[in-house]
């Protein structure tokens, strides 16, 4: 579960693993608590900016137009806001997430 995971230089018994790097400006940002077949919207969407997904607990199901996308606790996931896409809970227990709004 600690695949990725470094202690960087200077620090003891710490544990970090890089999820995404510098991608634009942050519109806003919003954690998800999402129960046993949770998620939406029930019909996916598009908009102007692109969505960072980051599963802290659980494990969630990305739907996008053509594909589906798992994310696994402890990894993160860009969709491009101009492709349709709605996120799902894959789990039979809660997941939680932050989904961060980008331009």
């Amino acid at each position: 579960m600690m695949d990725n995971f470094i202690t960087p230089p200077n620090h003891i018994n710490f544990k970090a693993k890089k999820l995404f790097g510098a991608m634009g400006t942050i519109i806003d940002g919003s954690i998800a608590y999402v129960d046993l077949n949770g998620g939406g919207p029930t019909e996916q969407h598009t908009h102007e900016h692109n969505h960072l997904f980051i599963v802290t607990q659980g494990e969630a199901k990305i739907k996008l137009a053509d594909s589906e996308v798992v994310v696994k606790k402890d990894e993160a996931f860009l969709v491009e806001g101009n492709i349709p896409h709605s996120v799902w809970n894959n789990l039979e227990s809660e997941t939680i997430m932050i989904g961060i709004s980008v331009k």
